[in-house]
């Protein structure tokens, strides 16, 4: 399948130092896209150069077929959703106010909200599970409660591509099920989701394809269980990764040991 978004020979710098290095990746319609690695490996970096934020040094990105440069910025908000941990947003805002600027790509400045928008901004809100806080200030809201918003914001933008860095950072654990559920939903109706996910194990058991990041390189990609198992996961991670068959689930349980 063809890939709604291409990075090819990437490579980004800060400050003169390379972040990304010679990069390369793709992502197809409908694929869940695990992001891993070591902390510093470059992870955040190549999310927020995907979503067209930080300028590339060499190399190119494309979305569906045409480089970035070449997309305005209207029809590029429509097409691609960034969710990020730390998304600044207005503390005066109300959930569903801060959830329908995700219409703004579709509708434009100073236009009120269609019938349409209202309807994406509902669907967004009760699709995350936060409807019962629509009316709620954003600065009453957990740490957890605003990521919650955020993938809400992005779910309003309807995108054909959705990126996530740390979506799961402040959740517990019944809201990182729903996140994940939630993601696959999203992915069954053909959207191409990329997330980067600390968790290793629930890396595994959520993610079709995983991208392992290693001192701004790709240094494995593939199936879960191949990425994991390899010599250059051990080592990005100075650890021992072995799995074990579980019963009753449809994916193997990990266990990490650190190489001293």
């Amino acid at each position: 399948m063809t890939a709604l978004v291409e990075a090819t020979d990437l490579v980004v710098a800060r400050g003169g130092a390379p972040i990304l290095q010679g990069v390369s990746v793709g992502l197809r319609a409908g694929e869940a896209v695990a992001l891993v690695g070591p902390n510093a490996a470059g992870k955040s970096t190549l999310v927020r150069t995907l979503a067209g934020l930080l300028p590339v040094t060499s190399g190119v990105v494309r979305l569906e077929g045409r480089k970035l440069a070449e997309w305005g910025r209207s029809a590029f908000a429509r097409a691609v959703a960034l969710v990020t941990p730390d998304e600044g947003a207005p503390v005066l805002l109300s959930v569903q106010e801060r959830v329908a600027l995700g219409r703004y790509p579709h509708r434009g400045p100073f236009r009120p909200l269609t019938p349409a928008d209202r309807d994406a901004v509902s669907q967004a809100l009760h699709r995350t599970g936060i409807a019962h806080l629509a009316h709620r200030p954003l600065s009453t809201l957990s740490s957890g409660e605003r990521q919650l918003a955020a993938l809400a914001r992005a779910l309003a933008q309807q995108p054909r591509v959705l990126l996530l860095d740390e979506p799961g950072a402040h959740l517990d654990i019944g809201h990182q099920l729903q996140l994940f559920r939630i993601l696959d939903e999203i992915r069954g109706g053909g959207v191409a989701v990329l997330a980067v996910v600390h968790d290793l194990q629930r890396a595994a058991a959520w993610a079709e394809r995983m991208l392992l990041l290693d001192g701004g390189r790709l240094a494995a990609e593939g199936p879960p269980a191949i990425v994991l198992g390899s010599e250059e996961c051990a080592r990005a991670f100075h650890v021992a990764i072995r799995s074990h068959a579980a019963a009753g689930l449809p994916h193997a349980v990990y266990t990490f040991e650190e190489i001293r």
